[in-house]
């Protein structure tokens, strides 16, 4: 039984998971299906959190729309996720951004890295 958790596990995972860390600026291409048809829709945020590890991990990532904080959470193995695509490095000293929430402004924004 345990055998066929870990066939069944190992063929879900993505075979190059995206690169990238807490605190970076990404597009998540998400592929959206309406009616027969897909298309791909962008969320572009700053990843606050990383959770998990494995088959299960998953990251979240916090933008703001129209003066309201929005936070979608995804699986980093889903079928769902096209691609994940780093726009900016963040320079970081934590593992979780759950602070970012209470910011506004300026005050919410992660400084760059340069490299």
């Amino acid at each position: 039984m345990k055998n066929a958790l870990q066939l069944i596990s190992q063929s879900s995972l993505k075979e190059n998971p995206p690169k990238f860390d807490v605190g970076d600026t990404v597009k998540v291409h998400v592929r959206i299906k309406e009616g027969e048809k897909f298309r791909i829709q962008i969320f572009e945020g700053t990843v606050i959190a990383r959770q998990h590890g494995g088959i299960s991990e998953t990251f979240t990532v916090r933008r703001l729309t129209h003066g309201v904080g929005v936070e979608r959470v995804f699986p980093v193995h889903s079928p769902v996720i096209d691609k994940v695509q780093v726009v900016r490095h963040g320079k970081i000293r934590r593992a979780k951004l759950y602070y970012l929430r209470d910011r506004v402004g300026k005050a919410a924004k992660v400084k760059e890295v340069i490299r």
